[in-house]
């Protein structure tokens, strides 16, 4: 009796540890998602930028609204080189390091 009993707690351990795990992992592919399409945006506002009539596109709007506050950390912390602007490639650094701190933190809780 007392074995049974046993055995049906850890079964159904088991299944809140998978059914917490299957989420915390839909969690991660999240996380990875919404930074994939913030990069891809960031990427898109860098090249627009050489294009001066692509922000007259509502799409581009769209994108500076949501990544000029972003650049804008980086730019007042590090000034344009001549014509060449280097803060993005640290804003590129510096999301990818947030985007893999995230997801460790949850890969910790879960594994």
């Amino acid at each position: 009796m007392a074995l049974e009993f046993f055995a049906s707690v850890v079964i159904q351990s088991e299944r809140v540890n998978l059914e917490f795990r299957g989420r915390a992992l839909t969690i991660i592919y999240l996380i990875r998602l919404l930074f994939q399409v913030y990069t891809l945006m960031l990427f898109a506002r860098i090249l627009a930028s050489w294009i001066p009539q692509a922000n007259e596109y509502r799409l581009m709007q769209f994108v500076s609204y949501y990544t000029d506050p972003y650049l804008n950390l980086f730019r007042r912390v590090i000034p344009p080189l001549g014509i060449f602007d280097l803060s993005p490639i640290i804003a590129f650094l510096c999301l990818g390091f947030i985007e893999n701190l995230l997801i460790k933190f949850f890969a910790y809780l879960v594994f």
